[in-house]
């Protein structure tokens, strides 16, 4: 049992992660950024909880790149082979649910 107060925690750099869980080959992390991370493929499906912050997520929709702001709250499904990149407004705290070892 452990209670993680997500806004108090800070990474020394740009997505750093703090692992939550790891249940059947799914892994939680909570990640701090304040950086933009950079286009990728996740190995499965990807499910991205915005705590804290504000985040741009940018990703390819029949070949054509569309964004959608994230406030606090927003959940992003990235299905299976969508390529995306998350651009915090700021200091932003996200919940990521995703295969283990998943970039």
């Amino acid at each position: 049992m452990k209670v993680i107060r997500s806004a108090d925690f800070v990474g020394e750099r740009a997505w750093a992660a703090l692992d939550i869980a790891s249940m059947n080959g799914i892994g939680t992390r909570l990640h701090w950024t304040d950086q933009p991370y950079r286009w990728h493929i996740n190995e499965g499906e990807e499910v991205f909880v915005v705590l804290n912050g504000r985040v741009r997520m940018h990703y390819r929709h029949a070949g054509l790149e569309q964004t959608v702001l994230l406030e606090v709250g927003d959940i992003f499904h990235a299905s299976m082979g969508t390529e995306h990149v998350a651009h915090p407004l700021g200091v932003a705290r996200v919940l990521v649910i995703e295969c283990e070892g998943s970039i």
